[in-house]
This record gives C-alpha cells, sequence and structure tokens, in this order.
C-alpha cells in the first residue's frame, strides 16, 4: 500500500478522474491518504479522516512512508483554527494560507513538515473555542458542494469540520453521519451541538446542520445562516417558510 499528504492549501476530491468531473469533498492541508490506484494525472485515494473514496491530481500531493502514515493515524494532529493560518513555506520562500482544521502534521514548534518540505506557521495557531463561537465563524460562508472551509462549504461538510475543531471526526455526508450519534427523541430534547437530519420526499437524508438550542440551527443552505426550527423542519427566516423536513436528531457529545 502507498500512502500521500495533502501539502496544498486545500485540494478538490473528485468522483472521476477528471478536472471537470464532480468534485464531491476536499483534503485540508496535511490530511493524509491510502493510494488505492495510479492513473497519468490521477491518483484514487481514500481519506484518512473519514474514509471517503475520489480522485486527486498526481501534481496536488507528497508521498508518504508507510510509518509515517501509522503515526499520523495514532497522533492526531495539531489543527488550524482560524479561517486562514499563514505557513511559510521554507523551500520556495512562498507563502501557504491554510483553512481552518488544516493538520500540521510532525509539529516541532512552530514548524511542520509535509513531504519533503518544511512549513514555518506564522503567528498563532489558536485555541477551540465553544462549538456556538467555532460554528459562528463561518456565518455567511456560501455554500460550496463538496466545499469544507470559510470559502465554500457544503452542509455535511460544515458539521464535519465544525466537529474536527472540537476534536470529534465524523463521516462526510448527512447520508452517513445520521448513523452515527446516539438519538435525541424529540426537538425539546435537543442541545448546543446536536446535529439535526432531514430528509426528502423518498425518505432519503439530504441535509444537516448543528443545533444553536432546541428552536435554532445553524446551516450551510445557500450559504451558512441561523434559522428557526421546530417539530416540522427549518423554518427560513429569508423565505418565509419550511425548507426542511425534520427526521431525526442525533447527539455526539
Amino acid at each position: 500500500m502507498e500512502y500521500g499528504i495533502c501539502n496544498l492549501a486545500v485540494i478538490p476530491l473528485r468522483a472521476e478522474p477528471n478536472e471537470r468531473s464532480e468534485q464531491v469533498s476536499q483534503l485540508l492541508f496535511g490530511e493524509a491518504f491510502e493510494i488505492t490506484e495510479w492513473q497519468t494525472n490521477w491518483v484514487k485515494i481514500i481519506a484518512e479522516s473519514d474514509g471517503y473514496v475520489g480522485w486527486i491530481g498526481r501534481l496536488q500531493f507528497a508521498m508518504l512512508g508507510h510509518l509515517a502514515y501509522k503515526h499520523i493515524k495514532s497522533h492526531p494532529s495539531q489543527l488550524t483554527y482560524q479561517a486562514v493560518t499563514q505557513a511559510w513555506k521554507i523551500s520556495d520562500n512562498s507563502i501557504v494560507y491554510l483553512p481552518a482544521g488544516s493538520s500540521l502534521a510532525f509539529l516541532e514548534g512552530t514548524s511542520c513538515r509535509i513531504g519533503n518540505d518544511r512549513f514555518e506557521i506564522i503567528g498563532k495557531v489558536g485555541e477551540p473555542e465553544d462549538i456556538a463561537a467555532t460554528a459562528k465563524t463561518f456565518l455567511n460562508s456560501p455554500y460550496l458542494w463538496g466545499g469544507r472551509t470559510h470559502f465554500g462549504i457544503d452542509c455535511s461538510g460544515f458539521t464535519q469540520v465544525v466537529y474536527k475543531l472540537k476534536g470529534l471526526r465524523i463521516k462526510r455526508d448527512a447520508s452517513m453521519q445520521v448513523k452515527e450519534g446516539t438519538k435525541v427523541e424529540a426537538i425539546k430534547d435537543a442541545k448546543l451541538g446536536d446535529l439535526a437530519f432531514f430528509d426528502n420526499a423518498e425518505g432519503r437524508v439530504t441535509h444537516v446542520g448543528i443545533m444553536l438550542n432546541n428552536e435554532h440551527i445553524i446551516h450551510a443552505s445557500g450559504k451558512v445562516k441561523i434559522d428557526t426550527i421546530n417539530e416540522d423542519g427549518i423554518y427560513s427566516l429569508e423565505l418565509k417558510k419550511h425548507t426542511h423536513n425534520l427526521c431525526g436528531i442525533r447527539r455526539f457529545f
């Protein structure tokens, strides 16, 4: 088995080995993966953090040895918490702008190593805030299918990254996340940090958000925003109607 690690700020994970293919997720700086297939310009990978499968460009990562990969799996890296953290790439004297949730692999002092490159972290890495404050830093981030950063994010990417910043790994898609955690029986019992899930007419889970209390939810729909929620689902303050049908609430903390 071969392994790699993301050495760019963020790279698209695509459904097929084609630049026009759908972006299904993203890898953030320092996230590692297994390589399962090589093509001329692409590699198929399994993300270490959540088991997600997709294709990335061959020039968008660094190789990682087996022992280094095992170390990353058993020793979670320090994360970045700001929307943007600057990292000075020593080899070419450039600045890489790291999104929140980037992994500072093999961090020693203020330097981390990604492949053969060393990156000097500029400024304070920061500390995690409470889950409400962390989630609210994403307010007004535009919706982007497959996105996981402040500059574009989808509903389950939002919940996954916020949870990552709180030290908890969850799966990538809403349909996967709904199978984790423990069931909250009624919306009146919901509390800060619970995930609320929503389904379509066919009963398929298609949306997820973070409960702020048992009456308000923060979620990515058009943009990251706060709406009211009741037994019927999310009521959009902008559209003046219910937009998402509540099908369950799960607790992870």
